[in-house]
């Protein structure tokens, strides 16, 4: 994907650019942030992993409602207003969380910022690749940079913030956005920009296409093997803070690795829904041994960061399918079956604390790889009707979309 690519049109950019590269790198870093300090914030704040892992599913089932109406909201108020109310809302819903005395008051704030995250994210693509200098290659290369960054140095960074209190890493994103805002708000120029209005209803007419119907599913069940590996493990594996940001940095690196270069890789010899049919059972694979091995700390860091190579190739397979799927507006296409997917992930992270409780830690992750061979065989059985994914080729811009959308839940 990264080919005929020079790192000198990549990093001559206008300022407006780097604006919303840096915003991103930041929205992207929110995806593991939280991870480190979900044990310390149950400690603090006497709230049961359950409750703690409901500051997953707040985040994800707003964000997932908003995915539905932010191709309307976008199409009508432009681009940059957009990007700015998305910006505001994350910076005053994590500054409160961060002031938070109560797992209730964190858990509603994070809702807000699940808000805010889909408003910024839907919009942030198109505005980077309108803006940047040297085509759409150079902007999609650096979505892949910011990407990556922004994966890999959440966990880290929260992890190291988290060594001084939970709510630091609160602080710091608003700190961060906040800045972000600013330089949006002064550097990007929208003159010209065209608006074509979608309908409200669009996004839930989407769903009745049967090829978006069936990838919808597979992602919904596949999420919630992602959101299990990702919000549960941090309580098994019985570190602080920093060792949960470590480990997590690993997980990111093989998410960002996978999902920038070796998908493109395994896409030049396979079609999509084989790439999908061989990815989700090793993934299932995975999760089971997670399961199995629980009780060892060094043998769960592995399987974490194994999952994340997995992970990291069907976030792009997945989305890129969804954008070649249908004849519909990809920004339309992409809202639809994103919202159906983050139900998923909205429900994977209770879901998995109840188990442990009501049987042991080995169970959700056993949960978790059924969802995923489920997730496979909706991809099995609906091939037919997926045809289309198989015989349709992404150009560069595409691929780039489906890494940024892929990875920003």
């Amino acid at each position: 994907m990264s080919g005929g690519r020079t790192g000198a049109s990549v990093l001559r950019q206008p300022l407006q650019v780097w604006a919303v590269a840096f915003a991103c790198v930041v929205a992207f870093m929110g995806i593991g942030l939280v991870d480190p300090i979900l044990p310390a914030i149950a400690e603090s704040l006497q709230a049961t992993p359950v409750q703690t892992e409901l500051l997953f599913t707040s985040y994800l089932l707003v964000t997932a409602l908003a995915m539905l109406v932010t191709s309307w909201i976008s199409s009508r108020i432009g681009a940059k207003a957009t990007l700015l109310i998305g910006l505001a809302l994350i910076v005053v819903f994590a500054l409160f969380a961060g002031l938070s005395g109560s797992v209730e008051a964190v858990i509603g704030f994070r809702a807000g910022w699940g808000l805010g995250n889909a408003l910024f994210i839907s919009t942030a693509l198109a505005t980077i690749v309108g803006a940047a200098a040297g085509g759409s290659g150079a902007a999609i290369m650096l979505y892949e940079a910011a990407l990556g960054i922004g994966i890999a140095v959440g966990p880290l960074l929260g992890g190291l913030l988290g060594e001084v209190s939970w709510k630091w890493p609160f602080f710091g994103v608003s700190v961060l956005m906040a800045v972000a805002f600013v330089a949006i708000a002064i550097l990007l120029r929208t003159k010209g920009e065209k608006r074509t209005p979608v309908a409200f209803s669009a996004p839930f007419r989407a769903l009745g296409n049967p090829s978006l119907a069936i990838l919808a599913v597979a992602a919904l069940f596949y999420n919630i093997g992602f959101f299990t590996l990702l919000a549960f493990s941090p309580f098994p594996l019985g570190f602080g803070a920093m060792g949960i940001g470590f480990t997590f940095f690993g997980w990111g690196i093989a998410v960002a690795i996978t999902s920038v270069w070796v998908a493109p890789l395994m896409l030049k010899r396979m079609t999509r829904s084989t790439a999908m049919l061989i990815t989700l059972p090793l993934l299932a694979i995975d999760l089971v041994v997670a399961g199995v091995l629980v009780t060892s700390p060094t043998a769960l860091v592995v399987c974490i960061i194994v999952g994340g190579l997995m992970l990291g190739i069907m976030n792009t397979v997945l989305t890129e399918s969804v954008m070649e799927a249908t004849d519909l507006p990809r920004a339309v296409a992409s809202s639809a079956y994103s919202a159906v997917r983050f139900l998923g992930g909205a429900a994977a992270p209770p879901l998995a604390a109840f188990l442990w409780h009501a049987a042991n830690a080995s169970v959700p992750y056993w949960v978790a790889a059924l969802a995923v061979l489920i997730s496979a065989g909706a991809i099995l059985v609906g091939r037919p009707k997926l045809a289309r994914i198989d015989v349709r080729e992404a150009d560069e811009a595409e691929e780039g979309a489906a890494v940024l959308i892929g990875d920003a839940a």
